[in-house]
């Protein structure tokens, strides 16, 4: 079984995190006349491949899952990760799927030789399915400068998990997202959505298992379901990162 991995939460981390935001940035450029809101699935549980995809799909809407192939069919923490048959079913029925390394590691403290063979490893299981790899998003949103500069070429967008609003200039290389996350992540999520709004920017939403019963990194389908609603009944477009990105 997938067992639950510490990334660095020490004060040497976070500055790390934070200072790697001032480097090796690349301007978005945003063309918003509403505000925009993405709905994002990471590691993919099954859960998010079947209830997450659901509630999109039933306000007309896509999602952006961000997989580890090396994950498919694994038992893990957050329950039973998706298999290569359903990312296949997320593909066909119009979902965005992008990176997320293929064995879930920490793009900081592995080495880039390693980091570059397991990026190519799920690039290539990705693209055979049909879903060449657009965007990215760093597993535990652990990122650094070395790390960024790495993959800034690779792609055309990557994502972390410091919370913030996306608006025009922001930098596509280290991405904010914040988490429907635990006990308080629907609360949490609708303030940002709300602040969306009243800027007219881009807020980037993740979370990760959604059932009943999810894990501190997850939440209920009735709650993601309440927040796409909220986020149309505010005027807002539910759109992939890719479709945002591209105009």
């Amino acid at each position: 079984m997938i067992q639950p991995y510490t990334p660095d939460v020490s004060l040497k981390g976070k500055l790390r995190r934070r200072f790697a935001r001032l480097t090796h940035r690349r301007p978005a450029k945003l063309n918003l006349s509403r505000p925009t809101i993405s709905f994002t699935f990471d590691d993919i549980p099954a859960t998010a491949a079947h209830a997450g995809a659901a509630a999109l799909e039933a306000e007309g809407a896509h999602g952006t899952f961000y997989v580890c192939a090396g994950l498919f069919g694994q038992e893990g923490h957050m329950g039973r990760f998706a298999n290569a048959a359903e990312i296949a079913a997320l593909i066909e029925r119009g979902h965005e799927i992008a990176g997320h390394t293929f064995g879930h590691v920490d793009c900081h403290r592995t080495a880039d030789a390693d980091l570059q063979r397991d990026l190519d490893a799920n690039d290539a299981a990705l693209s055979g399915m049909g879903a060449p790899q657009v965007h990215f998003a760093f597993p535990y949103g652990e990122v650094s400068p070395h790390a960024k500069a790495l993959l800034a070429s690779r792609y055309a967008s990557l994502r972390g998990v410091h919370k913030g609003l996306v608006r025009n200039g922001d930098d596509l290389n280290q991405l904010p997202g914040v988490g429907i996350e635990g006990d308080d992540g629907l609360t949490v999520a609708r303030g940002w959505i709300d602040r969306a709004v009243a800027d007219t920017a881009w807020l980037i939403l993740y979370t990760h298992d959604v059932r009943e019963t999810h894990s501190p990194w997850g939440c209920t389908p009735d709650a993601l379901s309440w927040l796409i609603r909220h986020a149309k009944e505010s005027g807002c477009d539910i759109r992939t990162v890719g479709q945002v990105l591209n105009g």
